[in-house]
């Protein structure tokens, strides 16, 4: 099943306060950058983050994007002040994205 627009609107919504934030439809779903790196993905309407130290200290509930991937994390909440906290944070932790 794709992910809606709808979903991505309401996620791109949460993630207001996160500067620089991009994203890419990729069959169906959506990969998720800011500040030029790859920080998670809308998966069957779901918003899902990579599993990183600060993603797993705020987060603890693992979802598989689709078959085959390696778990990610569930967004639960709908602070977007806590959402923008954690990406900030997750930022460092991840790869430069290519350009």
């Amino acid at each position: 099943m794709a992910s809606s627009v709808g979903y991505l609107d309401y996620v791109l919504d949460l993630l207001a306060d996160v500067p620089e934030v991009a994203y890419r439809k990729m069959m169906g779903e959506y990969l998720l950058y800011a500040q030029g790196k790859l920080f998670g993905g809308i998966y069957d309407d779901r918003f899902l983050v990579k599993d990183t130290f600060a993603s797993r200290a705020v987060l603890q509930i693992e979802e598989i994007p689709y078959d085959g991937a390696a778990p990610m994390l569930l967004v639960d909440t709908e602070n977007a002040e806590t959402i923008a906290s954690l990406v900030l944070a997750m930022l460092d932790e991840l790869p430069a994205g290519r350009r």
